[in-house]
């Protein structure tokens, strides 16, 4: 039993991790490049967040962040990141892109695979390199990706070493995270990027992990309401509706994120999980299958997930119509 036991919670926490990474991922590509890093005059500069004074992010940087969250193509975003880590060396943005990358490509449940672990831990130190030099000149940012670093870090810890021997580094990387966030949080509590994240985080702890204090609805209000891109928090939202059950609401968010997004598979994956709870068995592999129209687009991990979730599916289909038909 204490086997057994051992091994469920080593799955579920492998698992929080996992998803925690990947929808985190969301959050680390919120950032701009700091205008003192890179060539880019105010007239050319992007700002993902709509702020009314923008911070400018760098086309390799805008090309990666599009390859993953607009057209959901890893493969693309993997070869972009490079030329971009060439070009821009001082984000820590791209440090964090390069961990969730790593992480997302592992198909191993026990531990990330042995070539990438290294790399994993590499670019979470990197990212918090970077953000360091950021805070000198601007100090929400810095310490929002120190958190975001901190973070990767913490999760590494667990993914190596395992549940009983990562757990005590884990967490104290973690009390380091919220620590930064919250000093983020104080130089610009109204700043989109960091309400993203914050609230993103926040809301993975209070609907996957329900931790004492932890309230879902306050995350949803500063994701709604104080976070940008509208598509990236809808899907953020979509997510986290379906976690707490309310699945009506979660169909909304997730058609939204659809609109703007209507090429990235993981999207209608996650609107094909939401039909599956709803009892809609049918409809949600019309959209599994959708989301595996270009598997090679997706890490092995996500190609299996999808799979996996389709043949649950079409097994309850067809056990559907065997009883149909008497």
């Amino acid at each position: 039993m204490a086997i057994r036991m051992g091994s469920t919670l080593r799955s579920t926490l492998r698992s929080t991790l996992r998803s925690t990474l990947r929808s985190t991922s969301i959050a680390l590509l919120f950032g701009s490049l700091l205008a003192s890093t890179i060539a880019l005059s105010p007239a050319s500069a992007k700002d993902p967040f709509g702020r009314s004074t923008p911070k400018a992010i760098g086309d390799q940087t805008e090309g990666v962040f599009n390859a993953i969250f607009k057209e959901g193509d890893y493969v693309k975003a993997r070869n972009l990141l490079g030329e971009a880590e060439k070009a821009e060396p001082n984000e820590p943005l791209l440090h964090a892109l390069k961990a969730s990358l790593l992480f997302a490509a592992s198909t191993k449940e026990d531990d990330t695979n042995k070539g990438d672990s290294a790399g994993f831990l590499t670019a979470a130190l990197a990212t918090q390199r970077a953000a360091t030099e950021l805070i000198k000149t601007d100090p929400a940012r810095g310490n929002l990706y120190l958190a975001v670093g901190n973070f990767l870090e913490s999760a590494h810890f667990v993914a190596t070493k395992g549940i009983i021997q990562g757990t005590p580094d884990a967490l104290g990387k973690l009390t380091n995270a919220f620590k930064y966030l919250g000093e983020a949080e104080k130089s610009d509590p109204n700043d989109p990027e960091m309400n993203m994240i914050k609230g993103t985080m926040d809301l993975l702890l209070a609907v996957n992990i329900n931790l004492p204090l932890s309230d879902a609805n306050a995350a949803i209000d500063r994701i709604t309401n104080k976070s940008g891109p509208k598509y990236i928090a809808d899907r953020v939202l979509a997510w986290g509706y379906r976690d707490m059950n309310q699945l009506d609401k979660a169909i909304v968010a997730v058609d939204r994120s659809i609109l703007v997004t209507p090429n990235n598979p993981e999207v209608h994956y996650l609107k094909g999980q939401i039909l599956y709870k709803q009892g809609k068995k049918v409809e949600s592999v019309v959209l599994f299958k959708k989301a595996l129209e270009n598997p090679d687009k997706l890490p092995k991990s996500l190609q299996g997930q999808f799979c996996h979730d389709l043949g649950q599916a079409d097994k309850a289909v067809a056990q559907t119509v065997k009883v149909c038909k008497g």
